[in-house]
């Protein structure tokens, strides 16, 4: 996905929500890098904290640590490419539908276009991949869209199956690296809905113009 925006200041809340969304895409598109392993080995949650974010956050600087390159890659390839098609689906038209390339994904693709999005050249999979929809909550955030933009895409086009997708990760038979990308997946979800129900309609309405 590519938009072209001014970078405007953001609050600590957004940048870590920002950062949240493009670290699962990142995980999500590809196995990950030997840089990002090495950060996610270093993660050191506050051990006070007792949450769904922190637990997840913890066992992901776990199963890095006990985790190699070739795994990680052999999990991503039974996962989400296999021979012919992977463990799991991770699109949203799949989830809602039972099939790909459904109304979900014309509908998606008429709101990336009135949002400024467009698919870069080298994408090949479709716009209602998880990793896409993480990339352009994203970029909602951090080119500064409204609060109530970032709801209604992500009301539209996440809601109402991630969390169950995150599940699915979690208990996929290859999942054992990428059981943890499921469980910060399904908390940070969960954390977005209670978010988005707790903002006030002046904050929803007023938030990151």
């Amino acid at each position: 996905m590519n938009i072209i925006n001014a970078a405007p200041a953001l609050q600590e809340t957004d940048e870590l929500r920002a950062d949240i969304y493009a670290l699962l895409a990142t995980l999500l598109r590809s196995a990950p890098s030997e840089e990002l392993t090495e950060w996610m080995a270093s993660i050191e949650p506050d051990q006070d904290e007792d949450t769904p974010m922190a637990r997840a956050w913890s066992t992901l600087a776990l199963a890095t640590k006990h985790s190699d390159t070739n795994q990680r890659d052999d999990e991503y390839h039974n996962l989400f490419i296999g021979v012919g098609r992977g463990e799991l689906m991770p699109f949203a038209c799949w989830y809602l539908t039972g099939s790909l390339m459904e109304k979900p994904l014309a509908i998606l693709r008429e709101d990336l276009e009135v949002l400024g999005f467009q698919r870069q050249d080298n994408v090949k999979e479709p716009e209602d991949h998880i990793a896409a929809l993480c990339e352009v909550m994203s970029m909602l955030i951090t080119s500064g869209r409204g609060y109530e933009i970032q709801h209604q895409f992500w009301k539209r086009h996440m809601q109402s199956w991630t969390i169950k997708f995150f599940t699915d990760l979690q208990n996929a038979e290859h999942a054992v690296f990428y059981t943890a990308t499921g469980l910060l997946g399904q908390a940070f979800m969960q954390q977005e809905d209670n978010w988005f129900l707790q903002l006030s309609p002046a904050a929803r309405e007023g938030g990151q113009q």
